[in-house]
């Protein structure tokens, strides 16, 4: 396992869970769906992300992984995108918070192999997709690798056992090749994304160089004393607009972003 810088936080010490009383009925509505939908088949159900990582911020989803015995089914899959769409984001019955909902089979990551395998994903990027009745397929997903890790690290179960019980703890250098494998997706969307994407991106290099998982805001405090000078109000706008401390927008740093962005990536690449 590569050395730790020591300014690092520790990805194996268990954070702090923050969910406010809104986030809890949300998550207790996406468990009551999962348990409906899949009654038997569903064993554990767990937070990670921001929840799980210092709390939900003002522009943060809901992450949940729930784990099940067997294969799902297109039907099943579909019914959980059709539970989903009224509770999940701007576009819910009220708006709500994003969801995002991984469904992992644990014959297909215990014992862990590269790359993993999900069953279900659901996010609210993919909304007009599922609207038009796209219904996601089970498939090869190298960033699991961090979520099981984050799921582990927090070790909240919405039910079930400890994630410890079900899920097998990922090797630092499969954690480093799911984070990197992203990175292209990341890349294509960064005119669209664009806090998200500088945000996704500090996260990987502060994984890639230490092996820890940090939330956006804290990863974006880190790149920061790495940085130039001249990258730094890039990542600096990127985290006052996650944390909620001004509205989006880049129109006076738009010629700043792709330079800082690729500087992020070419040292992500220099240490992978």
């Amino acid at each position: 396992m590569p050395a730790v810088r020591p300014d690092a936080p520790d990805v194996a010490a268990r954070p702090q869970v923050l969910l406010d009383a809104v986030g809890r009925r949300q998550a207790e509505a996406v468990i009551r769906l999962i348990r409906a939908v899949l009654d038997g088949n569903v064993i554990g159900a767990y937070l990670h992300g921001s929840a799980v990582l210092g709390g939900l911020r003002k522009g943060s989803d809901l992450d949940i992984v729930a784990v099940v015995r067997r294969r799902t089914t297109i039907a099943e899959r579909r019914r959980l995108v059709d539970g989903l769409l009224p509770i999940s984001g701007k576009r819910a019955r009220p708006p709500a918070r994003p969801v995002e909902l991984i469904i992992v089979r644990q014959s297909a990551v215990r014992p862990w192999r590269y790359p993993p395998r999900s069953e279900f994903l659901y996010g609210e990027w993919l909304r007009d997709d599922y609207e038009r009745g796209f219904t996601p397929p089970s498939e090869r997903s190298p960033d699991l690798a961090p979520v099981i890790t984050m799921v582990l690290a927090g070790d909240h179960p919405l039910f079930g056992p400890p994630p410890a019980e079900l899920l097998d703890p990922v090797p630092p250098a499969d954690l480093r090749r799911g984070v990197v494998s992203g990175i292209p997706g990341l890349m294509a969307e960064l005119d669209t994304d664009t806090t998200n994407v500088l945000l996704t991106l500090a996260r990987i290099w502060v994984t890639v160089a230490t092996s820890a998982i940090l939330s956006k805001d804290d990863a974006a405090g880190w790149a920061l004393k790495r940085l130039a000078e001249p990258h730094r109000p890039v990542f600096i706008r990127a985290r006052a607009i996650y944390l909620g401390e001004i509205e989006e927008h880049w129109a006076d740093l738009e010629a700043r972003i792709h330079p800082a962005a690729d500087v992020v990536v070419g040292e992500i690449a220099r240490l992978a």
